[in-house]
């Protein structure tokens, strides 16, 4: 087993190692899981946006057959269940934006189960504990509760209206309003500027819907006094924290174990009101109880994202020079404020890959009565990146600059870096003129007047369109990894990052098979169990394969270090006489070596080795990573129109993304292709939608939510641009949010050139075929 086999480390396409397990129906995911004496919870949910609950009669129900507990509001308060802390993950690099009035944020606190205010529908309001799901069903039917309906308010600018209701009793509807920039100096070259161009836009609210909806198991253990909570997360460490926290216990009386994770994005990475519940009836009845989550109870009561109203202005030099932008930014938080990370990513990148000399922006943050937003795949970037390409396109309408060289004009050179922006972010890198000149080339964009000639011959009208951007990869900046060679022959990593799909499996042992010369196939992986994990901040905004290889490789040359220390002894030689490599400790200039496995096993069991080299060989490392990186790319699409339906296709897409060194090709490959049908869903097909006056759920189902599917898309053309991150010892940028980011902007874009000639200058998303077809025909 010594020695890892050729082309199997950092760069190589390794096949995913977890795929045939998953895909034969034997991952583990949080229903899969079943203790025994198992009871089973129901939740009852608010009908109502924002409501007082001035009865709840629970007793028809407590006895009815086979109900073990009717959990209210009330008793959670009697018990001293404390609120869900909704601890944001911040980063010192990120901007964080305050008041301007200097008044503290307050945000209203989210109890697991509500009372007397509902804010919105789905809330759960009652929990049922039965020896079925049948029977938690039935007894739920039979709770009742008397309602007070309050005016509900749905959109973030309507919220920001003086005369708008009250979404929460106590709270104003703005919770945050706060400014960005210098506004004195954007002023002065507004003042000055011989184009100004603007632009109004609603990125709209959308959900995550991860494959795998949610469940939860929770296990109480008298005897102990600790709580033990199966879910699937962003990552375990975060949410026994908060566990613990709501439940007023020590953390060390509180587990977390998550094994697969069946999609995440980031609407899902949170503590959710259904963990902390099982795990208070737990110990309420004295067995474990399981929640499942069905996906009506998803689109009403899990995290949604996006959610933006933004106007924004460019102002440009007689050359086309970029002078200065400003505006406002308003995000609706939903009924509560879980973070403000969307918010505040992506005011920081507004300016994009350009050179902005001056900007000022507005930030605002609104709370509805709406379920509330989390960060979601690529938090707050797509809906800027979208923003600032929709506006240089208007721009070169505008000034009949061609917009391919009004993007060359602005990009920053790679001279200027590291580049300070306007915001106060560095970029760390980036060849961005490189990378534009490359996705034109594989796009053609040359070609494409004959392809738009030979459209308008098929009586359709087909549009290309170009977008950038950069992404800021920042999130939990602590990591840690325990890596253990063992004598049998494998590699034990410790890590705090959870997978829940980019291929962790694959990709973290084909690094530890580059650092330590082993097969990839012998590294295992634990990851999702707060009893071995101690410290780890999860998978979110870019970090843990980005952190995950600092502390993989700091620790595997801790244990190479103490490795020739154990093989100068064995080999009677100085340490400086010897060499690692390939997994063996040699003798250099001879064929005098010892393989790493026989290395660990002489470590566990000679007597008379140093005490500081007796034990496991094994290195750790715990490392707080303070700087942020930021992975860029250029996406390019073509689609062709129906102008007498509206209904239009996607007919080439290529992108080129910047990912500083590619661990696994074939995986961030993936991952630009998963990211892109995101975006693009985003851009075409999807949108949560409320009744203005009711706050009614509209989009409840698959039936009303229309998600991208394979014939939405043509084949991809992709490509990886590979400039070293000088940040990262290995050079590496995050892959999986990428995708995503210019996609919005890249497709509307497209669209808007296609019906350029018939007077269409903007689309909304979703550009559905219908809002084409009136874009087209009542102007």
């Amino acid at each position: 087993m010594d020695g890892g086999p050729i082309g199997s480390g950092i760069g190589q396409p390794l096949r995913r190692r977890e795929d045939l397990r998953l895909l034969t129906g034997k991952g583990h995911y949080s229903d899969d899981v079943a203790l025994p004496a198992q009871a089973y919870a129901v939740m009852l949910r608010s009908p109502h946006a924002h409501a007082l609950i001035r009865r709840i009669a629970p007793e028809a129900a407590r006895g009815m057959p086979g109900v073990l507990a009717v959990l209210t509001g009330k008793d959670l308060i009697a018990d001293g269940i404390k609120p869900l802390p909704n601890i944001a993950n911040t980063h010192p690099a990120d901007i964080s934006i305050q008041n301007k009035d200097g008044s503290p944020i307050v945000r209203p606190q989210q109890a697991a189960i509500v009372w007397p205010e509902v804010s919105h529908v789905g809330e759960i309001v009652a929990a049922v504990i039965a020896d079925s799901v049948t029977a938690a069903k039935d007894a739920a039917e039979r709770i009742a509760v008397d309602y007070d309906v309050l005016p509900a308010v749905t959109r973030a600018l309507r919220a920001a209206e003086p005369d708008a209701p009250r979404a929460r009793r106590g709270f104003p509807n703005i919770i945050l309003d706060g400014d960005v920039g210098d506004a004195a100096a954007t002023e002065a070259a507004f003042a000055r500027a011989a184009h100004v161009v603007r632009f109004e836009t609603w990125v709209q609210r959308v959900a995550g819907v991860p494959m795998e909806p949610r469940a939860a198991l929770g296990e109480y253990n008298p005897e102990t006094g600790r709580y033990t909570l199966y879910a699937g997360a962003g990552g375990a460490v975060s949410p026994r924290r908060d566990l613990a926290i709501v439940l007023d216990v020590p953390q060390g009386a509180a587990r977390v174990v998550m094994q697969d994770v069946g999609g995440n994005f980031g609407t899902r990475g949170g503590f959710n009101p259904e963990f902390a519940i099982v795990c208070w009836a737990a110990r309420r009845v004295g067995r474990p109880v399981k929640w499942t989550g069905d996906r009506s109870e998803y689109f009403m009561a899990d995290h949604q994202a996006r959610d933006l109203a933004v106007t924004a202005e460019l102002a440009l030099g007689r050359d086309g020079a970029f002078l200065a932008m400003r505006g406002s930014n308003l995000v609706n938080q939903g009924a509560y404020a879980l973070a403000f990370g969307s918010l505040n990513k992506g005011v920081e990148i507004m300016s994009s890959i350009y050179h902005v000399p001056a900007v000022h922006f507005r930030a605002r943050a609104a709370l509805t009565n709406t379920a509330p937003t989390r960060p979601y795949r690529s938090s707050g970037r797509p809906e800027v990146m979208f923003v600032m390409e929709r506006l240089i396109d208007l721009a070169a309408r505008e000034t009949g600059i061609d917009r391919i060289e009004l993007r060359r004009k602005n990009l920053v050179p790679e001279a200027m870096m590291p580049y300070t922006n306007p915001f106060g972010m560095i970029y760390d890198s980036g060849a961005y003129h490189r990378v534009v000149e490359r996705v034109l080339e594989l796009a053609d964009w040359q070609g494409f007047p004959v392809r738009r000639a030979e459209a308008r011959a098929r009586g359709r009208w087909r549009g290309i369109g170009v977008a950038n951007y950069v992404d800021t990869a920042t999130g939990a900046p602590r990591e840690k990894a325990e890596v253990t060679v063992l004598p049998e022959g494998a590699v034990e990593v410790i890590i705090g990052t959870v997978s829940q799909g980019q291929g962790h499996e694959t990709s973290f042992a084909q690094l530890i098979g580059e650092f330590l010369g082993v097969p990839h196939d012998c590294v295992r992986l634990v990851t999702g169990d707060t009893d071995r994990v101690s410290v780890g901040g999860g998978a979110h905004s870019g970090r843990a394969l980005r952190l995950g290889s600092i502390v993989m490789l700091n620790a595997s040359n801790e244990i190479i270090e103490k490795g020739l220390r154990i093989a100068s002894h064995m080999l009677e030689a100085a340490t400086a006489d010897l060499e690692f490599a390939g997994g063996q400790f040699r003798v250099t200039g001879t064929d005098r070596a010892i393989g790493i496995f026989e290395i660990a096993r002489v470590a566990a069991s000679r007597a008379d080795l140093p005490d500081d080299l007796k034990g496991p060989l094994r290195g750790d490392s715990d490392e707080t990573v303070n700087l942020a990186a930021f992975p860029y790319g250029c996406h390019v699409c073509e689609v062709e129109v129906d102008a007498e339906t509206g209904h239009f296709d996607i007919v080439r897409y290529t992108a080129v993304d910047d990912c500083g060194r590619a661990v696994n090709p074939m995986i961030v490959h993936g991952q630009v292709h998963g990211g892109i049908t995101q975006g693009v869903g985003q851009a075409v097909r999807e949108e949560i939608v409320y009744d203005r006056a009711t706050g009614q759920l509209l989009t409840g189902s698959f039936m009303d939510y229309s998600m991208p599917r394979a014939d939405t898309l043509p084949s991809f053309t992709t490509e990886l641009s590979e400039v070293p991150s000088p940040t990262h010892p290995l050079g590496i940028r995050p892959a999986g949010e990428g995708g995503t980011t210019p996609a919005l902007g890249v497709v509307i874009n497209a669209l808007c050139d296609a019906l350029g000639p018939l007077g269409v200058s903007h689309i909304e998303m979703p550009a559905t075929p219908e809002r084409v077809w009136r874009a087209i025909h009542h102007r």
